[in-house]
């Protein structure tokens, strides 16, 4: 039986994925991403100024994740770290406020955008790491899938409440159950859309009392004379031995490619239905909500099949869905499916991306909790969060390769729809690297 102590701070660490997953859901993905679409009106441009965004704040993932990692691992206190980058995210979440209608810097709204999600991950590279405090090698394959599963219904409240309340469409005004936005926000000006920004930001900021308060780092102690210098000389210690560790090795190059190509779709979901279906932003919104749906489920379902099946063989099953997918995509459009034609107005390709959004939520919230269980179970236990930082260069390592893959094949070819067919290479690529992984890592059976 878990003694309450131990059982709040697994509630606490819970409750960062709640706070913090609205900004996937509500910046990347569902709300923000089309909002942009509609402010530059054209899907190719706003497409490119987004991939610019995401790809500016992925190098300097990339850079400084494993360097902060090591470096935490060495001097512990890694709630200090995500003190500072959790402010980060709350100013760079509230900076999108300014991105209004025919007056609006593009490059400072990105530049806030950039803030914001560098926060997120660098925060969630920190929060990861004490996933092995909390159970048992058998038990935290459960817990991780529990808390993406609390992550994604937190997700789900917040596009739920800024639909019903906020989020202002583009011709009448109201929102997606008919009202004027709340707080008075003039819907002439788009503020209703617009404070998504600022709900996000108040959201991590309520929602993360829980986690500082029943979170406790087994890694508090100061940092000695030299730490960082240690850090960098540990880091570069462990990028040399490396490739030595093939299983390790294997599934970070694994991770590398499949992660990328679902950031892929997450980052390029909403303005692709923007563009190819003509969705408003309430449209996609509504995408959104069944999408979480079906990912909170399947992050708690897909706990239990990774607590007693292992990370592997979920993952596996993961990429395969998700590259099904990438399939259907380029098969679906307005006016024909897999290759037969449509009559006009038909509604089976709404009904189709529904369908699609469904799955991967599904996938991808499943892939990502036993991603990092397997992780856990790959990495060296006394360098955990140093680990977890060589696991956010891998997601981060390629992130521009998703979006200049999707603009070059959609340059070349004319289409939106074949420009996402890239992801399916990822994902296969993934899959193969796949073969050469110990789905048990480190651990001793």
């Amino acid at each position: 039986m878990v003694d309450v102590s131990l059982r709040k701070r697994i509630w606490g660490w819970f409750f960062f994925d709640w706070a913090s997953q609205p900004y996937n859901t509500l910046l990347i993905t569902f709300i923000f991403a089309p909002y942009i679409k509609e402010l530059m009106g054209d899907g190719t441009a706003a497409q490119s100024a987004w991939g610019f965004g995401i790809g500016a704040a992925g190098i300097i993932i990339a850079l400084l994740a494993p360097v902060l990692g090591a470096l935490a691992d060495t001097s512990g206190n890694r709630l200090k770290w995500i003190w500072i980058f959790s402010v980060m995210y709350v100013c760079g979440a509230a900076g999108l406020w300014f991105a209004a209608p025919g007056d609006f810097n593009l490059i400072l709204i990105l530049f806030f955008f950039a803030i914001g999600m560098i926060g997120m991950e660098f925060a969630t590279t920190f929060t990861n790491s004490m996933l092995p405090d909390l159970g048992t090698p058998e038990e935290i394959g459960r817990i991780s899938g529990n808390g993406w599963a609390f992550g994604y219904v937190g997700g789900l409240l917040a596009l739920v409440i800024m639909l019903a309340f906020f989020a202002d469409n583009a011709q009448t005004g109201k929102t997606m159950i008919g009202l004027d936005p709340a707080l008075g926000l003039d819907s002439s000006n788009r503020e209703g859309t617009r404070f998504v920004g600022p709900l996000v930001a108040i959201w991590f900021i309520v929602f993360m009392v829980p986690f500082f308060l029943f979170v406790r780092d087994t890694k508090s102690a100061a940092a000695p004379k030299g730490a960082v210098k240690k850090a960098l000389r540990d880091l570069k210690s462990t990028l040399a031995r490396l490739p030595q560790d093939r299983s390790l090795f294997a599934f970070l190059g694994a991770a590398m490619f499949y992660r990328d190509a679902l950031n892929g779709m997450y980052a390029f979901g909403g303005i692709y239905a923007a563009g190819v279906l003509d969705w408003s932003v309430q449209n996609v919104g509504v995408f959104g909500i069944i999408a979480i749906i079906a990912g909170a489920l399947a992050a708690w379902l897909g706990g239990i099949a990774d607590s007693r099946f292992g990370p592997k063989p979920v993952i596996v099953t993961c990429i395969l869905a998700l590259t099904a997918v990438g399939v259907g995509i380029v098969l679906i459009s307005r006016e024909s499916m897999f290759g037969i034609a449509l009559a006009e107005g038909s509604p089976l390709p709404d009904i189709a991306f529904y369908i699609i959004g469904a799955v991967i939520g599904a996938a991808g919230g499943v892939i990502q909790s036993a991603s990092r269980t397997m992780m856990v179970r790959q990495a060296n236990p006394t360098r955990m969060t140093e680990a977890f930082g060589l696991y956010a260069l891998a997601g981060k390592a390629t992130s521009f390769l998703a979006p200049l893959l999707i603009g070059v094949a959609t340059y070349t070819t004319g289409s939106q729809q074949l420009g996402v067919s890239p992801v399916i290479g990822l994902f296969l690529i993934g899959l193969v690297l796949l073969v050469w992984v110990n789905p048990n890592g480190k651990r001793v059976v």
